[in-house]
């Protein structure tokens, strides 16, 4: 299924498109399909990239927190 949208774009985008569609023998429809899925691609692996480092900082604590624990519980034991 497609949608139709209206879309304003700077001239200088628009002229630098063209010359690139007409270069590469493909639609302006095709080609800004092309470039929006690319785009979304990338925006996922930023996204992603922001959460697992996150999600790394909070499991780098509660690792921290554990070997302590352990070294605590090794301290202890007979040598």
């Amino acid at each position: 299924m497609s949608k139709t949208l209206s879309l304003k774009m700077r001239d200088d985008i628009f002229s630098e498109t063209e010359e690139v569609i007409d270069t590469i023998h493909t639609s302006r429809n095709a080609y800004i399909n092309d470039a929006l899925s690319f785009y979304n691609k990338f925006m996922k692996r930023s996204i992603l990239k922001k959460l697992l480092k996150k999600e790394s900082i909070l499991v780098s604590k509660t690792s921290l927190e554990a070997l302590q624990e352990l070294e605590l519980i090794e301290d202890k034991l007979p040598k």
